[in-house]
């Protein structure tokens, strides 16, 4: 009897196992308290145990490159193309969106809600020598930033620990130093509407198609990671671009306000 206890212990341990995988993820997504809602559902329509690994895109991309990981979900479209490129991924998939906004301090010293685009926002904090806290973490966020500096032809690393502060942190540690010094942030919707410590800042700059956000989900290949779980991470991502797995996406809500719009095709 006894043999048969621990046999059937293994088993069961052996079954777990086959069913887990790993995600490489991007922190919006975890901080939003997304997972939390969505992997329980998840979990009783496959059966598969998700372990989420919430960092940095940029750090994400590193770990799924040293097999660290089943699956990619992160936001850096040209950055997971070369990824799977480079044949570390089976493929990529638009999995959702929300958008970027430039958040502050309510009396808006630079006058970024009168700016006519993204792009002249940043010019408009620049040219009031106002703070500007950024993540510095090469993340989801930090590229999109960096990429609307170089379109705006501003170099802000000259300004580097005087108005432009890099925190080499994540967003929810960015936007309390952004709060504490009266900065500017560009930050992810989702983080924003989760952020607990605004005190007096708010969405100053909104709406501009270029602070369009795209989320993707990729399978880390089998063939340069031979200890990716592939079966279970199939059924993960199928799920996820499913009809199911979209509208329950589409459902997880904060304070009345939709996080996340799937986009799946």
């Amino acid at each position: 009897m006894k043999h048969l206890i621990i046999i059937a212990a293994l088993a069961l341990s052996a079954h777990s196992l086959a069913d887990s995988i790993i995600v490489q993820s991007t922190t919006s997504t975890k901080n939003s308290g997304l997972y939390d809602y969505l992997l329980p559902i998840l979990t009783k329509a496959t059966g598969v145990q998700v372990h989420v690994v919430a960092v940095g895109t940029g750090q994400a991309i590193k770990n799924a490159m040293r097999c660290d990981g089943d699956v990619l979900l992160v936001h850096a479209k040209s950055a997971e193309e070369k990824f799977v490129a480079a044949g570390f991924g089976e493929y990529r998939r638009d999995l959702m969106y929300n958008d970027f906004v430039i958040v502050g301090p309510q009396a808006d010293p630079a006058r970024v809600a009168d700016a006519s685009d993204a792009i002249d926002a940043l010019r408009r904090i620049t040219q009031a020598g106002a703070k500007f806290a950024s993540r510095g973490d090469d993340s989801g966020t930090h590229k999109k930033e960096r990429a609307l500096w170089r379109e705006a032809a501003i170099n802000p690393d000259s300004g580097s620990g005087q108005w432009y502060l890099e925190t080499g942190s994540g967003m929810g540690a960015t936007l309390n130093t952004g709060v504490s010094l009266s900065a500017y942030v560009l930050t992810d919707r989702a983080s924003w509407i989760t952020f607990a410590n605004k005190q007096d800042a708010v969405i100053v700059f909104e709406g501009d198609p270029t602070l369009f956000n795209q989320y993707g989900v990729i399978p880390v290949s089998a063939d340069k990671c031979p200890n990716v779980n592939r079966e279970a991470t199939q059924a993960f991502t199928q799920w996820l671009l499913s009809a199911s797995g979209q509208a329950a996406i589409g459902a997880y809500q904060v304070d009345g306000k939709q996080l996340f719009f799937p986009n799946a095709h």
